[in-house]
């Protein structure tokens, strides 16, 4: 794989929020429920997830500024101690002073697994030796390990009830088979969370993940913004001149809150906690008035407003 820096478009300074931000706007242009008629959409949605992978782990990431894992997060080949590829520089030759020439005896420098003469080598020829050497190590590496089958992707539809309550959904994988998922703590619209070793397999092969994509479903009284919920709420006109405690719908039940007397139309309450959930905590609810007249006739009312219309009409 590329440089997962490189896949994601972005500097290795990055914040995690910018890696995280770059992650998103990948997987939501490559997604192939988004471009069925694009067969490489696919791959790159598939490279942008790997990507992830690394740069999305602090642990992980910090292995591959090292260069301890290479961009498909296998450890990389760090030569034997010792050699010339190894801590403390070149090739030690008091090593070969005994056992019947320069690659014999017991005093030998090779690490376990090495041929006969690699310092030797490595002193004639460089790092270009070395550099072979290490390359033949990962390919036989690569080859012994077990090959790995398709990821697939999948869509789960949830309410905002179910998102709060992290509840178990049923979901049918385009595999066939069908698994029970909690909805994470914290899932916002739109994740893409990776299930390990559900994807396609085959006799042999070490199954694929499934790529599942989490969708908010609407909702017929709060719109999502982020970890917060807007709510616009109906208050009957007396409420609104007169302050009044009313009844708040949440995701987890109603709940009381004061509003206070000439209360106009278009103004926010916020409800702290009565969000989404985040993996630290939860949002907030943010309640917008909305005055509303009565469906009947009331002819007090309408003698209160002519009066208000004809003083200021004075």
């Amino acid at each position: 794989m590329r440089n997962p820096y490189d896949v994601l478009g972005v500097q290795r300074s990055a914040s995690e929020a910018e890696i995280k931000k770059a992650f998103r706007k990948l997987a939501k242009t490559y997604h192939p429920d988004r471009n069925k008629d694009d067969p490489k959409a696919k791959d790159k949605f598939a490279e942008a997830n790997a990507a992830y992978e690394i740069l999305g782990d602090a642990t992980k990431r910090g292995q591959f500024d090292r260069g301890e894992i290479d961009a498909d997060g296998k450890p990389r080949f760090q030569g034997f101690e010792g050699f010339g590829g190894g801590r403390g520089g070149g090739a030690r030759y008091e090593n070969f002073s005994s056992g019947g020439g320069p690659f014999g005896g017991r005093g030998s420098a090779r690490g376990q697994g090495s041929e006969p003469g690699d310092d030797f080598f490595s002193q004639i020829f460089g790092d270009a030796f070395r550099s072979a050497g290490e390359g033949a190590t990962r390919q036989s590496r690569s080859r012994a390990q077990p090959q790995k089958g398709e990821d697939v992707s999948a869509t789960l539809s949830v309410t905002l009830e179910e998102v709060a309550s992290e509840a178990k959904k049923r979901l049918h994988l385009p595999t066939g088979r069908d698994v029970d998922v909690v909805i994470p703590k914290g899932v916002s619209d739109g994740q893409v969370i990776r299930l390990r070793g559900l994807g396609q397999a085959g006799p042999g092969v070490e199954p694929g993940d499934v790529l599942l994509t989490i969708k908010f479903a609407p909702h017929e009284r709060f719109t999502v913004d982020g970890a917060n919920l807007h709510l616009r709420l109906p208050i009957e006109i007396e409420d609104a001149i007169l302050g009044a405690s009313v009844r708040v719908p949440t995701l987890t039940g109603a709940v009381a809150m004061k509003i206070p007397p000439m209360t106009n139309s278009g103004r926010t309450f916020r409800l702290r906690g009565k969000g989404l959930p985040t993996k630290t905590g939860h949002g907030d609810l943010l309640v917008v008035s909305e005055i509303t007249l009565p469906e009947v006739v009331d002819e007090d009312l309408m003698e209160y407003a002519r009066k208000r219309r004809s003083a200021k009409a004075e």
